[in-house]
């Protein structure tokens, strides 16, 4: 019994998509987070308009998406948890993320940047790398969507891409 809490605190954390339920990110987060889950819900600031009035809310950036920093042993507390429907797979086994592209989207999401997401399958382009700015280093693939030139940060286990708007003369040929 202490060999197996031992290793289990001795596992390495990686983070893993996870799929939530319908309109269910926010309140799967809060459950996860009560259970002492690490959890980031990548959030977007929007400006709604209703019949009375205009307000400014935020709401999940990738619907139905969390991502949870955990063990290989606390996957089944995650699937316990209220709002969290599935882990996401890929290539058979369940997907994890490597940190860095964590770390870049915290980046993106807390910049001044106008964001988009996309599930349209882009075709690889030229690799770049930020040279300037907030985003200097990071590394993306030019794409031509909307008539512009656009970074493309692929999120390549979950099949979805980021749209971020960036100057030309901001990247670099790689």
């Amino acid at each position: 019994m202490a060999l197996a809490a031992l290793a289990a605190n001795t596992a390495t954390r990686k983070w893993y998509p996870v799929y939530t339920h319908a309109r269910a990110e926010k309140k799967a987060c809060q459950a996860l987070l009560k259970k002492g889950i690490e959890t980031y819900m990548p959030l977007n600031r929007q400006l709604k308009q209703w019949s009375d009035r205009k307000k400014w809310v935020e709401e999940p950036f990738i619907k139905s998406y969390l991502f949870v920093y955990i063990t290989e042993h606390e996957q089944m507390e995650v699937l316990m948890t209220k709002g969290i429907a599935r882990f996401i797979y890929f290539s058979g086994k369940i997907a994890c993320m490597p940190s860095t592209q964590i770390e870049e989207l915290k980046l993106l999401m807390a910049g001044p940047y106008q964001l988009e997401i996309t599930e349209e399958n882009l075709q690889p382009g030229e690799k770049i790398v930020i040279k300037a700015g907030p985003l200097k280093g990071i590394m993306g693939e030019i794409i031509s969507y909307r008539s512009q030139k656009q970074l493309v940060l692929r999120l390549e286990n979950m099949g979805l891409s980021i749209l971020v708007h960036v100057a030309a003369s901001l990247i670099n040929r790689l």
